[in-house]
């Protein structure tokens, strides 16, 4: 009996330890869901809102001759695009998101493929750097690839 009474007890430990970890991901997942939707809507506004003061915008690129180069790109030239984009031609779209946690840092690994105007243009991987705050998780850098090969 003592032991049917322990085990269940380790059993609803693990469960609520579990819950507690995939609703602690899921509010990690917001802000880059929020993120992509405000890409979409064309709502730069609702981009912002997901960034951190003096987030960062990265992307690793080839250069012609083939050597790697790491691009470092303005948020705000990034908002300002947005914007002026028209609802529907941006529509970046995640086959998953892996969040990863440990205290107020996530990280998240998205795989992607980007269409523009309702064509595909590239894919790749975006890796998120999250920050928890007070009002939440907030996007503190982001960078990616981008190719278009390989992107199924």
């Amino acid at each position: 009996m003592k032991k049917k009474l322990l085990f269940s007890m380790v059993l609803m430990a693990v469960g609520s330890l579990a819950y507690a970890q995939n609703a602690e991901e899921n509010a990690a997942k917001l802000p880059i869901q929020q993120l992509f939707e405000g890409m979409k809507k064309s709502d730069s506004s609702l981009v912002r809102q997901t960034l951190m003061v003096g987030a960062k915008l990265e992307g690793i690129t080839k250069t012609p001759s083939g050597e790697m180069s790491v691009r470092s790109d303005s948020f705000e030239g990034f908002l300002k695009s947005i914007g002026k984009a028209t609802p529907g031609d941006l529509d970046e779209r995640l086959s998953s998101i892996e969040i990863r946690i440990d205290g107020d840092l996530a990280t998240a690994w998205t795989p992607y493929q980007f269409y523009y105007k309702g064509n595909f243009s590239h894919c790749g991987v975006n890796a998120f750097q999250l920050i928890k705050t007070a009002k939440g998780w907030k996007i503190w850098s982001i960078i990616d690839t981008r190719r278009k090969d390989n992107c199924k």
